[in-house]
C-alpha cells in the first residue's frame, strides 16, 4: 500500500524552506494528524521524487530527517514505514546528507557567467575611487581607446597569451561582439559572407546579420571548427568567426595543425580571420595553445573581454587588429560617435597596474578547476564530455532530442541547463547539455548534477 492521496505532498517553489524540509514537514504533519497511520508503508524515494518532480536525493534526505526524529522506519527489504509516534521530547539528529539543497529553488547553469573573488570586488572598488580622484573628461575620448590602457594591455597580451602587440593595434571595445561588430562594419562590401561554427555562439552570428554580411555556417567536431567544410565554401567568404580557445558551446579545443589549416586558408583565400579568445583564461590541464592572432598577425582580428573575468554587466574589451583595418575602425567609430567609457577604462587600467587583474584570474582558475572535476566525475558515465580542462563550462554530447528532453525535467526539477541546440542554426546534431558551472557553488552543482544524473537515467541514450 502507497501513500494515499490524502496526504499527498505539495512543494511550493517560492517557499524560502528547502525541499527537503517541506517534505519532511508535510509527513509529520499527516502523521500527526492520523491521515498517515502508523504501519503505513510510504512510496520509495524514487517513486515520490517523481511524483514531485525533484531529484530522489531530496526525498532522501526528508525520509531520513523523519527516521532520525523517530516518526518513521524502515525494515530491510521491506521500505519505509510510519513509526509509532515519538516520545513528547524529541532531539533532532540529522544524518549527514549525500547532497546538500540549493539555496534557491533554481539552478541555473548558464556559460559564461564568472565567479568574482571577494578580493577582486574590494579590488574593483579601490579602483573606482582611483577614478574618483580624476576630473571629468570634457572631450570626446580616443576612438582608439585610453593609450595607456592599451600600453598595459599590451603587456597582459605579452605575459597571458605571448602575444607582441604595439598599442597602435589595440582598440578599445564594449566587448567582443561590439568588436567584431565594428571589423565587420569597417570591413563591409557587396555580397560579403562570414563563415562560422554552427553550433556557435548566437549573438556573433547577429552582429555580422546587423553589419551587412550573410553567413555560412560551418559544422563543429570534438576538435572545433571543421576546416575541411569551410575550403567547400564560396569566394565569397571574406571572413571566418572563430572560438579555438573553448568551442562555444561544445568545447572544442582546436589542435594546432588544424589552426595551421586555418591560416594557410585564409592566407590562400585572401580572408581574415576573427578569433574570439573565448575562455582562453582558463586551462587546468596543459597552457594554452597559441592563439591565431600569434601565429598570423596579418590576418587575425582578435577579439578579446572582461566578461569572462569581471562580468558582462562591465561592458569593456578589445580588439586586436592590423594598422590599417585599425585606422579603418576608429575612423568608422567616429563617424558614428562611438567612444569609449573614460572611466570604465580608467577603472581597468588601475585593475591591471596593480595586479588584480592576474590574482582574480588565478584564483577563479583554481576554482573552476574544481567544477570541472565535478562534472567529470558526475556525469562522465552517461556520454562524452567535451571541454573538460577549461573554461567554465563541460559539454554532455547527447542525442538532440534526449538533450531536449533532459533539460525540459531538468528544469521541472528545478535546474536550468542549456542545451546545444538553443547554439545551433543549421546543423542540429549531434545535441548535448551545456554544464555551465562559473558562478554556481559547489553546493548548487553537486545538486544540479544529481538531478541532472538521475534524469539520463530515465532516458535512453
Amino acid at each position: 500500500m502507497f501513500l494515499p492521496s490524502a496526504v499527498a505532498v505539495v512543494l511550493d517553489r517560492t517557499d524560502r524552506r528547502s525541499l527537503p524540509i517541506q517534505i519532511a514537514d508535510h509527513l509529520r504533519a499527516d502523521i500527526r494528524s492520523g491521515q498517515a497511520a502508523v504501519g503505513l508503508r510510504l512510496p520509495s524515494s524514487r517513486k515520490l521524487a517523481a511524483e514531485l518532480h525533484v531529484a530522489r536525493g531530496v526525498v532522501e534526505r526528508a525520509y531520513e530527517q523523519l527516521i532520525a526524529e523517530g516518526w518513521l522506519a524502515t525494515a530491510q527489504g521491506s521500505g519505509t514505514f510510519v513509526a509509532e509516534a515519538p516520545s513528547p521530547v524529541v532531539t533532532p539528529i540529522v544524518k549527514a546528507a549525500k547532497t546538500t539543497e540549493p539555496a534557491l529553488s533554481r539552478v541555473e547553469l548558464r556559460p559564461g557567467v564568472p565567479w568574482t573573488p571577494p578580493r577582486a570586488t574590494a579590488a574593483w572598488r579601490r579602483a573606482w575611487r582611483d577614478v574618483g580622484v580624476l576630473p571629468p573628461p570634457f572631450k570626446d575620448p580616443d576612438p582608439a581607446g585610453d593609450f595607456e590602457l592599451r600600453s598595459a594591455l599590451s603587456q597582459l597580451l605579452a605575459r597571458a597569451r605571448g602575444m607582441s602587440v604595439e598599442p597602435e593595434r589595440i582598440v578599445i571595445t564594449s566587448g567582443a561582439t561590439h568588436g567584431l561588430g565594428l571589423a565587420l562594419s569597417a570591413l563591409r562590401s557587396p555580397d560579403a559572407v562570414l563563415a562560422l561554427e554552427d553550433p556557435g555562439y548566437r549573438s556573433a552570428a547577429s552582429a555580422a546579420v546587423a553589419s551587412g554580411w550573410s553567413l555560412f555556417d560551418v559544422p563543429v567536431d570534438a576538435h572545433g571548427l571543421r576546416v575541411d567544410i569551410l575550403e567547400q565554401s564560396s569566394q565569397n567568404v571574406r571572413g571566418v568567426y572563430v572560438t579555438p580557445s573553448h568551442q562555444y558551446p561544445t568545447g572544442g579545443l582546436l589542435p594546432v595543425s588544424r589552426r595551421n589549416q586555418l591560416i594557410d586558408f585564409a592566407r590562400a583565400r585572401d580572408v581574415l580571420l576573427f578569433e574570439d579568445d573565448y575562455d582562453s583564461e582558463f586551462r587546468y590541464d596543459v597552457a594554452p595553445l597559441p592563439a591565431l592572432a600569434q601565429l598570423a598577425p596579418d590576418r587575425v582580428v582578435y577579439l578579446g573581454t572582461v566578461a569572462k573575468t569581471l562580468g558582462s554587466g562591465i561592458r569593456l574589451g578589445w580588439l586586436v587588429a592590423p594598422a590599417e583595418l585599425v585606422e579603418r575602425i576608429t575612423a568608422h567609430r567616429k563617424s558614428i560617435g562611438d567612444f569609449p567609457s573614460v572611466p570604465l577604462q580608467r577603472a581597468l587600467l588601475s585593475l591591471l597596474r596593480d595586479g588584480e587583474w592576474d590574482r582574480a584570474v588565478r584564483t577563479a582558475r583554481r576554482r573552476y578547476r574544481e567544477r570541472d572535476r565535478s562534472v567529470e566525475n558526475a556525469l562522465s558515465r552517461f556520454g562524452e564530455l567535451r571541454g573538460l580542462g577549461a573554461g567554465m563550462h563541460t559539454t554532455l554530447m547527447l542525442d538532440a532530442s534526449v538533450a531536449e528532453a533532459v533539460a525540459s525535467e531538468a528544469l521541472r526539477r528545478g535546474v536550468e541547463v542549456p542545451t546545444v541546440g538553443e547554439s545551433a542554426r543549421t546543423h542540429t546534431q549531434p545535441g548535448g547539455l551545456v554544464i555551465g558551472y562559473g558562478r554556481v557553488d559547489a553546493a548548487d552543482l553537486e545538486y544540479a548534477l544529481e538531478v541532472i544524473g538521475d534524469c539520463l537515467e530515465d532516458h535512453p541514450r
